[in-house]
């Protein structure tokens, strides 16, 4: 008898220890369907495909602000407005490491598209206009134009020169 009490009591303080822990590797934003201006994240598989199984809340990071967001069926509600076409720069931290996407929000009227900006598209425009201006003398003040007109577009709808920089180090760090 005392060793079936034993094993009850152990049993109920070690079972928790394995209990599998949810964490969030994918999410992608999307309109909110519900409100009008506003984006949702959900939390998806490496397919692409909704986690229906994922409830609770979770810590992001939007645009540098820390963000409580309470998911339900795979999906949460980020309850900010979006008043024009801007970049949202989404990070999670868990302990599978720090996942980050940037989109670009582009508003037409009511309707809100976000679009996945890769870092290797953020990476490849700056080394073009170099690699350009390096082989073509006469390119160099073209370029220098280009490249203020670019990080003014970054910078005027939401982009920091941080940010920027931040998305290519964390995409770097993906690959690796």
């Amino acid at each position: 008898m005392k060793k079936l009490l034993l094993t009850v009591i152990t049993l109920i303080f070690f079972v928790p220890a394995f209990a599998d822990t949810i964490a969030i590797d994918h999410f992608a934003i999307v309109e909110n369907p519900f409100a009008q201006d506003e984006v949702a994240v959900q939390a998806t598989d490496s397919l692409g495909k909704v986690r229906e199984g994922i409830n609770g809340t979770f810590n992001f990071s939007m645009n540098g602000f820390n963000e409580t967001l309470q998911f339900d069926k795979g999906t949460a509600f980020y309850r900010h407005k979006i008043e024009k076409s801007t970049f949202l720069y989404a990070k999670h931290v868990n302990d599978n490491g720090t996942h980050s996407i940037l989109y670009y929000v582009y508003k037409n009227g009511s309707k809100l598209a976000p679009w996945h900006i890769s870092w290797v598209l953020l990476l490849a425009i700056p080394c073009v206009l170099i690699l350009l201006a390096y082989m073509f003398k006469r390119f160099i003040i073209i370029a220098v134009i280009i490249f203020i007109i670019f990080f003014y577009f970054n910078h005027h709808n939401g982009l920091s020169v941080g940010r920027f920089f931040e998305s290519i180090v964390d995409g770097l760090k993906g690959m690796f």
